[in-house]
Formats: structure tokens, sequence, C-alpha cells
């Protein structure tokens, strides 16, 4: 038999849990967003002598605006007397007005020109903050979170972050000053014309209370949509001729205008909540000036008709004139403020993502007893390392292997084997999960990470140049090499007579990433800037991928003459390139299964063997 009691008490239980839980989001909503203030304000008042005189600057204009209703309530009084207008009382009060108001101005505008000031030098600050704190982030944090989304935080956020504090947040203390300002001389002129505030003030305090709760989460899914489409849009724009090759752009489109729809519904959520509350509370605003018309109006006429009443219902028709202005003064603040408050929520979205960036946790410091690797002889060990790049799948089980100095090792095997995972280990991009890695005897985390990488050249499949001349590209690592030694390393790399048939040669001027010459010639001068270093250990991955047959055979003697000495680790899918490589490791699904010179491992007739053959057959 059903128990109604039983079933009506797990509601009653999964409503407190719920209503609990609602609470506790609310309390950390609320947490965050003190958070968010106090390190907005950290940024403002890094700059002391600027915040101090902008608020003397408007304190003093709003102060000097602040007179005006009372001096032209004055120059009122003064034409409607019942002795006959006072000109000379009339002229003084108007020229007060118009030095008042005009004083007022400039101050405005000296306050403008300081705070575009100020905040150029926020966002200067935050952007380097931020881009410094970029270069100490774990490679695993630029594997897991798109370039297009880092780039939109940098960019709009940062600019969205600058406009709330240079602008909204001056916006609310010069509302503040204004509303205490008006409500005193509202004060004086007419204590019982305020209480038409009392209905008034609070329904538009709470509404806009209530549509900022609203508000907030959909400027914070905003910004989120809008890192989501710039990072397809950068994904997209950098694979335009693999999208073209395989006439994919109907495709793209289709999926850019779904992230892009997206996108434009989060603005239009956001936007349009927003939107809403300025209308809404000037609605409200402009109610509260028609009664102080109306009941401002009845006063006026009582102090006319009936002067034996308290002196509190007693009002001149200028001091109506003045309430009214002030009444304008007191409620514009306000409808300014709910008119600022999706942009205020629009600049705390863009502050949280901002911050979280930054608070993301940097590589892992070096250890306090962490020694420089100095004199590198090139002897490396790996002694039962396992490592996963997430905990529940490993991509390395239990591999070992000494490798002697100035060995040249090759390292082979299917996709997703796990051959680039033993680079970042040597690099001590990731740490292993058990094991250990070893270089002339020192475990890797027993060194400072500088000594370690500058101990390590490579080469990569995927190249990198920046937008510099080809001189400064191939003496990137190495900034301080001489004319000759530039020449020597590109012809080393048979690239130097393809850079003297350019018109400005070694000081020809590379676009991004070098996209204005060809992949080859871009892969060969990564190559001369590896030539260039002198690092005691060599990694190539992959190096020789992107170029012709005749090149690769070229670079095979160079990459002798680059490894001559050293101790390298070569990725290649190529195997024609590694037939002299000392030791070639075949790696299958994390574990090496066969280990040989190029005749022994034919010779075997296992994987190595199939997969050679496969190639030259």
């Amino acid at each position: 038999m059903n128990n109604p009691g039983f079933g009506g008490g797990g509601g009653g239980l999964g409503n407190a849990r719920s209503l609990r839980s609602t609470t506790q989001d609310q309390a950390q909503t609320k947490a965050t967003k003190r958070r968010v203030l106090r390190r907005m304000g950290r940024y403002l008042f890094a700059h002391p002598v600027t915040v101090v005189i902008a608020f003397l600057l408007m304190l003093s204009s709003n102060l000097l605006a602040l007179a005006g209703p009372t001096l032209s309530g004055r120059a009122i009084d003064a034409i409607a007397s019942t002795a006959g207008v006072d000109f000379p009382t009339v002229w003084h009060y108007t020229l007060l007005l118009i030095v008042f108001y005009s004083l007022s101005a400039l101050l405005s505008y000296i306050l403008a020109v300081v705070m575009v000031r100020l905040g150029q030098r926020i966002v200067y600050t935050i952007r380097r903050e931020v881009f410094e704190h970029l270069t100490t982030l774990p490679v695993v944090y630029f594997d897991t979170h798109p370039t297009g989304d880092i780039i939109s935080r940098i960019s709009y956020d940062i600019d969205t972050l600058n406009a709330s504090l240079s602008h909204d947040l001056l916006q609310v203390c010069a509302s503040v000053i204004t509303v205490v300002g008006a409500l005193g001389m509202m004060l004086t002129i007419s204590p019982l014309l305020i209480l038409v505030f009392a209905i008034t003030l609070p329904a538009s305090i709470l509404f806009t209370r209530y549509k900022t709760r609203r508000i907030r989460p959909l400027f914070k899914a905003r910004s989120m949509r809008l890192g989501a489409l710039n990072g397809y849009a950068e994904e997209m724009l950098s694979g335009q001729k693999t999208i073209r090759a395989y006439s994919r752009e109907q495709v793209i489109l289709s999926r850019f205008d779904a992230r892009n729809e997206e996108a434009a519904e989060a603005h239009y959520r956001a936007d349009w909540h927003g939107a809403i509350i300025g209308p809404s509370v000037n609605f409200i605003n402009n109610l509260s000036l028609a009664l102080i018309t109306v009941f401002g109006g009845i006063l006026f006429l009582l102090s006319s008709t009936r002067p034996d009443l308290p002196a509190v219902f007693f009002i001149t028709i200028g001091g109506v004139s003045s309430f009214v202005q002030y009444s304008r003064k007191f409620a514009g603040p306000i409808n300014e403020l709910a008119n600022i408050v999706s942009e205020l929520q629009s600049g705390m979205a863009a502050a949280e993502r901002v911050f979280r960036l930054i608070d993301e946790k940097p590589e892992a410091p070096d250890a306090p007893d962490a020694t420089v690797l100095t004199a590198v002889q090139g002897e490396v060990e790996f002694d039962g390392v396992r490592f996963g790049y997430l905990p529940e799948r490993t991509v390395l089980h239990d591999l070992s292997l000494r490798v002697r100095p100035g060995m040249t090792v090759a390292i082979v095997g299917p996709t997703g084997a796990g051959k680039s995972t033993v680079i970042n280990l040597l690099m001590r991009f990731y740490d292993v999960n058990d094991g250990t890695v070893k270089i002339d005897g020192h475990e890797l985390r027993d060194l400072t990470r500088a000594s370690l990488r500058s101990a390590f050249t490579m080469v990569l499949q995927d190249t990198w140049l920046f937008h510099g001349t080809i001189r400064e590209n191939i003496t990137y690592g190495r900034e301080s090499a001489t004319d000759d030694e530039v020449v020597a390393a590109a012809r080393a790399a048979h690239i130097h007579d393809y850079i003297l048939s350019l018109p400005r040669s070694y000081d020809t001027v590379l676009s991004d990433n070098g996209v204005n010459i060809s992949k080859g010639q871009r892969q060969l001068i990564t190559i001369a800037r590896a030539m260039l270093s002198r690092a005691p250990m060599l990694i190539l991955d992959e190096a020789t991928s992107n170029v012709d047959s005749r090149t690769e055979q070229l670079i095979q003697s160079a990459m002798k003459e680059l490894a001559q000495g050293r101790t390298s680790f070569v990725i290649a899918h190529r195997l024609s390139t590694i037939q002299s490589a000392d030791v070639i490791l075949v790696i299958r699904d994390g574990r090496v299964t066969e280990a040989g010179n190029h005749d022994a491992l034919m010779a075997a007739g296992g994987f190595y063997a199939s997969l050679y053959n496969a190639q030259f057959t």
C-alpha cells in the first residue's frame, strides 16, 4: 500500500535540499562578486594620485552642478515677487548659473581626459599581467583550452573590464554624490515632498536588484559563447587550405552559423534583460516627478492661501521649481545606474573570466634544492616510466631505456603509440606518474627547468616562425650569433641560396608564421635555427615531413652534421631518415616492443620490418 505521508515527506525533504542548494549558490555568487570587485579595485587604486585627482574633479563638478537648481529657484522667486520683477537679482543668479554650469562642464571634460588615461594604464597593466602569466602556465593548459578563447579574454574581456573600471564605477560614484547632495537640498526645501520617494524609490531599488540577479549569469554565458565562437573562427581560419581542398566550406559555414547563432542568442538574452531595466526605472522616476509636481503645486497654493499653516507646509514657486530639478537629479542617477547595470554585469562577467585565467596554477616551481644542469654529457635514462595525460588513460607503460652520450635514438610506431609523449617527458612539459627520467644521472625533477630545456634544441613538425626578418628567426635561440655563423647555419640547412634569391636576402620580413614562403622553406629555416644552437642534445620531431624527397636527402646529410657529438632523439614516419640511427625504438601501445639498429630490426622481421617494407615496396 502506498504511504502518502512518506511521499509528502520526501517531497518536503527534496524542497528543503533544493532551497538550501539555491541559498548556497546565491551565497557563493555574492562571495565571488565581492572578490571580483576587490580585485578590480586593486587595479584602480594602483594609481592613487590619478584616482584622487579624478575623485576631486568629480566631486567639484557635481557640487557645482548641484548648486544650479537653488540658483534657478531664487531667480524664479525674484521674477514672481509680489513687489514686481527684481531684475538685478534675476541677472545676478543667472550669471552665477552660467559660471557654475560652465565650471562644472570644464571639470567634467578634464575628468573624462583623466579617466581615459587611467583606463589605458589599467588595460596595459592587466594585459601585461595576463600575458606574463600565460608564459608561466604549463603546456597542459594550452593543450586543453582553445587559442581563440584565450585571445578573447586578452582582448574583448579586458576591454570590457576596462570600461567598467574607468567609466561604470566612476559613474556609480558620481551618482552617489549626486543622489546624496540632491536629497540634502530637497530636505532643506520641503521635507513633505520627500515622502513621494518613499513609494517610488523602493520600487526602483527592488526592481533593479531583481533584474541584476537575473542578468549576471546571462552576461557570463555571453562571454563564454563569444570565446567559443572566437576559438572556432581561429581554428577554421588557420585551416583554410585544407577546408578548400576538401570543399568543406558549406560544412564549416553551417557549423559557424550554429555557433554564431548561439552567441547572438546569448547576446540577445543578456542585452534584452539589461535593456528593459532603464526604461522601467525611468517610468517609475517619471511617475515620481508627476507626483512631486502635483503635490508641490498643492503645497504652493496652501502656502499662498493659508499663511497660518506650519512652516513645513510652506514653499515658494521657485522652491517647487528647484525641488523638481533636484528630484530629476535625484532620480536621474538612479535611472542611469539602472542603465549601466547591464554594463556592470558584463564587466563583472569579463573580469571573472580574466581573473580565472590569472588564477590558473602556473607550472610547478623548481624544487627548492634544484640544481642547474651544467657540462652536459647527454646520457639519458628512462627507468620504469609510467605516464598518462588523464588519470584513467595510461599512455606509457613501464618504459625503460638508456641512451649513451652522442647516440642517435630514433623512435617509431603507429599514431598514438606515445612517441611524442617521450619528448614531452624529456623536456619536462609533463612530469611522469611513476618511474624516473635522468640526464647525466640527475633526475629531471631535481633540475631547474631553464637549465634542462636549454640543454636541448628542437625541430618540430609544426614549424613556428614569428613576424620578423629571416635573420631574426634563425638567431631566435642565440641572438649573439654573428652574420658568418648565420650564413653557415643556413648553408648547412640548404636554405642559403633561396634566401639570397629574395629581394632583401636575410633582411626579408616574414609575415605571421612565415605564410609568405612555402612550408618546406619554413622547415628549413627552423632547421637552420637548430643548427645555430649550441645545445648538447637534439630533438627532431618529424623534422623532414614537410619537404620534398630531394630536399630530404640534402637535409639528412645536414642532420648527420647537426647530430655530430650530440645526443639526438628523432621521431619519424619516414623510415628512410633514420636508417643510420644508433638505436631504433619501436613503441606500440606505450611499450617498447623492439629495439636495435636498422639492420638488426630488418633481420628480426618484426613490426619495424613490416613498416619499412610497406613504405618501400
